[in-house]
């Protein structure tokens, strides 16, 4: 049960997609239009702008490319792009990819999330952007932090890898900050194998972002930006438009699972459920639970290990701290007494395994191999 498993609905839960998939096919030959942005590339982009109630969308061809892409529509020029460190290691490349230094601002209490509170204390005047994460899909406080971000006139780029679909009290949490990127792994809610997209509030944006992952080509003979290839071919694309089809149905399969979880682990000694995030509507890309070592009688690193030889794959998800990695553990907002959370929460989550197709036998397996501390 790794993540690995995470479904590909064409070739399992839906197999009558198949079919159809093998006629996108042998139109995209027909044509001969295999990427720039051909029509099945269009076709996505306008569906997921419907889908995901959003302005303007730009696929891309995987998420860490289109977090490059936002940063370089944001011309940052360098300076300092504020971050959390408990994140995938592609929010914290980024930033240094753009000839920028990470500055970690440590997490809220039990939000997983950048903290607001801590936000505006690591603005400085080299302060060029903030970047906050949507972890596991549970929405950043959007509104605190465009508050910060506007008085000191900066501006707010979301890494939504995680929150495909998910909504708080204002709507899709991909309209908060100029730019919001998802990721379209094959791993993630919504997926088209590899892919991604760089979420646009104006049509401004959308045509620098489109230009930037065009090589900045702007004409036939006019090359307007130092841009790269960011773009999405058309076989992902046409994945895509299938994938939509079901996503809804995924989501609510994932909801089921996550309610199980809840239940069955309920009175384990020394396992915490983070609660719900209130008033947003959830996607359940992620079960993360929390490991009280004095309390469970055992750490989460050996708990992981033993549940690997029960065939049970978790994932220490994030560990180690972006700031911890040595790449960025000599910067001063790397030290560890200025992010507790964030270090705390390393050393003590474990996300468990969750997917569509995920059987609530396994699943209830998952809990006893839990549950029975016997090696």
């Amino acid at each position: 049960m790794s993540e690995a498993e995470e479904p590909i609905y064409v070739t399992r839960s839906h197999l009558p997609a198949l079919a159809e998939f093998t006629a996108m096919l042998e139109r995209i030959w027909e044509t001969r239009i295999l990427t720039n942005a051909g029509p099945y590339h269009q076709q996505l982009e306008a569906a997921l702008c419907e889908y995901l109630g959003v302005p303007f969308i730009s696929l891309t061809n995987n998420g860490t490319v289109a977090l490059q892409l936002a940063l370089m529509a944001l011309d940052i020029g360098g300076g300092e792009v504020i971050t959390t460190p408990f994140s995938f290691a592609a929010t914290t490349h980024v930033i240094a990819l753009a000839g920028a230094k990470p500055v970690f601002v440590d997490i809220g209490q039990d939000t997983f999330n950048l903290d607001p509170e801590k936000l505006e204390a690591a603005i400085t005047g080299r302060t060029r952007a903030i970047l906050p994460v949507h972890c596991y899909g549970r929405p950043c406080a959007g509104e605190e932090i465009a508050a910060i971000a506007a008085r000191n006139g900066i501006p707010v780029l979301y890494d939504a890898a995680h929150a495909f679909g998910v909504k708080d009290s204002g709507g899709s949490v991909l309209n908060h900050g100029r730019f919001s990127t998802l990721s379209f792994h094959a791993t993630k809610v919504f997926n088209t194998f590899e892919g991604g997209a760089v979420v646009s509030r104006t049509s401004e944006d959308k045509q620098r972002v489109d230009r930037l992952k065009n090589f900045g080509i702007a004409s036939e003979t006019e090359v307007e930006l130092a841009g790269t290839n960011g773009k999405m071919s058309e076989l992902n694309a046409a994945i895509g438009l299938l994938q939509l089809r079901h996503v809804d149905a995924a989501i609510a399969a994932r909801g089921a699972l996550d309610a199980r979880y809840r239940e069955r682990l309920a009175g384990i000694a020394g396992v915490t459920v983070p609660p719900a995030p209130a008033r947003a509507r959830q996607n359940h890309s992620y079960f993360p639970i929390l490991i009280d070592e004095a309390g469970y009688g055992e750490s989460r690193d050996a708990l992981y290990e033993r549940l690997k030889t029960r065939g049970v794959y978790s994932r220490r998800y994030f560990h180690p701290l972006l700031s911890n990695l040595p790449l960025y553990r000599d910067l001063p907002s790397a030290q560890r007494q200025a992010l507790p959370r964030a270090n705390a929460l390393a050393e003590s989550v474990l996300c468990l395994p969750i997917y569509p197709d995920l059987a609530e036998a396994d699943l209830d397996r998952v809990v006893e191999a839990i549950g029975d501390r016997r090696p």
